[in-house]
């Protein structure tokens, strides 16, 4: 029970305290994610839900990747799965959710 309380707070302050957004360049998409943490990581269904070490730009966290093709993913932030409100989502296997990009929509 002592550990459960530090576990909601946190996921508590991250939805309350998070902005994610998408913005298409050309054939690149760059995901950005405004949390607290000290390491955040993106995973995509393109590989295999790999972890990608994001880097810090202005405060937030950024990753760039390719936009022709559409991907499904979720963040790890300090090593929790993390799943930001995003326009797009779907259930996964498990009964989580995961945010989808597609560059058609």
């Amino acid at each position: 029970m002592k550990l459960l309380l530090p576990i909601v707070a946190g996921l508590l302050l991250l939805a309350s305290c998070s902005t994610h957004s998408q913005r298409v360049d050309g054939a690149t998409v760059t995901l950005s994610l405004d949390v607290p943490a000290r390491q955040v990581s993106l995973a995509c269904s393109r590989d295999g839900f790999v972890p990608h070490a994001t880097r810090r730009e202005h405060g937030r966290w950024v990753i760039s990747l390719f936009a022709g093709t559409p991907f499904r993913y979720f963040y790890l932030v300090d090593g929790a799965v993390y799943v930001p409100p995003c326009r797009l989502k779907e259930k996964d296997d498990f009964g989580a959710e995961n945010c989808i990009f597609d560059p058609r929509l």
